[in-house]
């Protein structure tokens, strides 16, 4: 449950406890004004499919984070593909003359792209990078952390030295004080190298990391 920041008949902006990615399908419920409806004028709720387009942190206690969601709907059903893998994600297409949002998957290769040197979008630097990382229980709060090093970094990811025991699909929150930056990523693999030695490798979520004068 939450409140609505901002709403139109085409999206919406709210506030969540539970971090989700851009390109993810929501179910949205809420009693939206009928003059804001593509359908469903009579019922008291307003059940909608939609996409996520953006994903900031919130100020919040660093106890419970929370995140801040941008959505464009889509319409009273999903994809007929998202039947057969819900956990792919999806690009915003052509509105519809609804003025609802058209969407289709998004290609295989680019969700690979972080897990395949070959085909990431930005090149890795080896940097030791000193970066608190943090998993998170089903509530949402800080269950585990630990102080550790990147093992490299770009913009859009990094693999990161850890001894946490934290599954592929998971969220962390990776916070460096000399970038003085705090940024949630999800967990992509934990692989252990030739030196038994576990690496995260993540990609973030909400933000780029700044690498500006080091590229």
């Amino acid at each position: 449950m939450t409140q609505i920041l901002d709403v139109s008949p085409f999206g919406a902006r709210f506030i969540v406890g539970r971090i989700t990615e851009i390109g993810r399908l929501l179910h949205l419920t809420l009693p939206l004004p009928r003059q804001l409806r593509c359908f469903d004028y009579v019922e008291k709720q307003y059940p909608v499919w939609a996409l996520v387009c953006n994903v900031s942190l919130a100020a919040t206690p660093r106890s419970a984070p929370r995140f801040e969601v941008g959505v464009a709907f889509i319409g009273k059903l999903p994809p007929a593909s998202y039947e057969d893998d819900p956990s792919q994600r999806f690009k915003l297409g052509s509105p519809l003359e609804s003025g609802l949002w058209t969407v289709y998957e998004q290609p295989k290769h680019e969700r690979l792209r972080s897990a395949s040197n070959k085909q990431r979008p930005a090149t890795r630097l080896r940097m030791a990078i000193e970066v608190t990382v943090e998993a998170f229980d089903e509530k949402g709060e800080v269950s585990a952390h630990e102080q550790t090093v990147t093992e490299n970094i770009s913009r859009r990811g990094a693999a990161i030295f850890t001894t946490l025991n934290v599954e592929h699909g998971q969220f962390v929150r990776v916070t460096s004080a000399p970038y003085t930056m705090d940024v949630m990523a999800a967990v992509r693999a934990r692989v252990v190298g030739a030196d038994n030695i576990a690496r995260l490798h993540v990609e973030f979520v909400d933000k780029q990391w700044p690498l500006e004068g080091v590229e």
